[in-house]
């Protein structure tokens, strides 16, 4: 698999490209956002890791620019910490975020899972190609979603929570369980994620996003999907 490695700092930069390689990952790595979206336009990835502090193209123009062509799974490396930093990146289309200083292991385990959920992806069978709810058609085969036969953008975290709630349109998650399931991690307390990535989806998917009806809330517990009418 090939990675697009985004990152102007030279040190870190070599150090993960370095442990990538040996792990048997191609790297292309990118110094700057104009190199890093020349890079995309001109590769085939399946991740890609991106610092947000880079010269030329801001990270977050750059993740951006690569939402508006591609679901590709995009984890943050970066040194901002804060809340809200967290929150516009995962709100603009990231699957991850991970902060700077930051262990090798937690890296390769961010990527092994975004790996493991896009083999999933692939080894579905046939007949469970398609779910659909109203004019929304999610395409398992070819990973698309289309609502009254027009193409909706869909990050692949977004992706996972709509196929979530489609496949089992019984049942309430609690946003605990909807990480555990999404992110392949332990469930620390943090609500802002699966905010951020439901509010989205929402926005995308809702006629009115004010008043949901495909991805609805349980008041006190969680959301499931929506009844058809």
């Amino acid at each position: 698999m090939r990675i697009l490695l985004i990152e102007d700092d030279k040190e870190i930069s070599e150090m993960l490209s370095s442990y990538l390689m040996a792990e048997n990952f191609e790297i292309v790595c990118a110094a700057d956002g104009q190199k890093a979206c020349e890079a995309f336009d001109t590769g085939s990835y399946g991740i890609v890791l991106l610092d947000l502090m880079i010269p030329q193209i801001t990270g977050m123009e750059v993740m951006k620019y690569i939402r508006q062509k591609s679901t590709v799974p995009i984890i943050i490396i970066s040194a901002k910490d804060s809340d809200s930093d967290k929150t516009l990146g995962l709100g603009l289309g990231a699957d991850d975020y991970i902060t700077k200083p930051f262990s090798i292991t937690e890296v390769m385990a961010r990527i092994k899972a975004n790996i493991r959920r896009n083999t999933e992806y692939a080894a579905v069978q046939p007949e469970q190609t398609k779910l659909v709810w109203g004019t929304l058609v999610m395409n398992l085969e070819n990973h698309t979603v289309t609502k009254s036969g027009e193409i909706i953008e869909l990050t692949a975290k977004e992706f996972d929570i709509l196929r979530l709630l489609l496949k089992n349109p019984q049942r309430v998650y609690t946003k605990a369980q909807i990480y555990s399931l999404i992110w392949n991690d332990a469930y620390m307390g943090d609500e802002n994620a699966v905010n951020v990535h439901i509010s989205r989806l929402r926005t995308k998917i809702e006629d009115d996003p004010r008043k949901p009806q495909v991805v609805i809330t349980v008041w006190g517990i969680g959301y499931k999907l929506g009844e058809q009418k």
